[in-house]
């Protein structure tokens, strides 16, 4: 049996990668195999995480084992085959590939194929230059100091410190700022 994901970018539009792999190869094997077809560095923390059908975090897999005193599961790529987590068509999960801005790839599984068997993992398809690994901040232009923070800053050139009580609420008009809009 070889299980067929499909990987795509909500950074990159015309982002695709195919990898097929055996479903009995581990999670450490697919995060591997992702990182090749790629280019990435494998410096970074990385976790899988199960999905359901909205894309909701279900299970996380990490790099690497974290909490044992913890009374839910801890699942480990090194340790944790593909087919105990993932087992039907057009189940997902998401690769966070950069942890300090959350950035990921969405995967699927698209199609379980039968009848065939392989060893490994192999890019069948590779469409699109992959989003950067991670985002340098200096490149970005966020250089310290230059925020223009003018009076037009929090949007409204014509605002009145009077309308707002010491914590910055709107008091309303008879000083309740609990007191809705009539």
């Amino acid at each position: 049996m070889i299980y067929r994901f499909t990987i795509i970018s909500d950074e990159v539009d015309d982002f695709i990668r195919e990898i097929q792999i055996d479903p009995e190869a581990t999670f450490y094997d697919f995060h591997k195999a992702i990182l090749k077809s790629v280019n990435y560095t494998d410096d970074q923390m990385t976790s899988f995480f199960t999905c359901d059908d909205d894309w909701e975090k279900e299970k996380e897999i990490t790099l690497e084992p974290m909490d044992e005193d913890s009374e839910t599961d801890n699942w480990v790529m090194k340790e944790t085959h593909i087919s105990e987590l993932v087992e039907d068509e057009k189940q997902k999960m998401i690769y966070i590939f950069d942890y300090l801005t959350e950035r990921c790839f969405f995967i699927e599984l698209s199609e379980i194929i039968t009848g065939k068997d392989m060893k490994g993992a192999k890019c069948t398809k590779k469409e699109g230059e992959a989003p950067k690994q991670v985002i340098d901040f200096e490149e970005t232009g966020t250089d310290k100091g230059s925020l223009d923070l003018d009076e037009n800053f929090y949007g409204d050139q014509d605002f009145d410190m009077d309308e707002f009580d010491k914590e910055g609420f709107d008091i309303g008009e008879n000083g309740n700022p609990y007191e809705e809009d009539k």
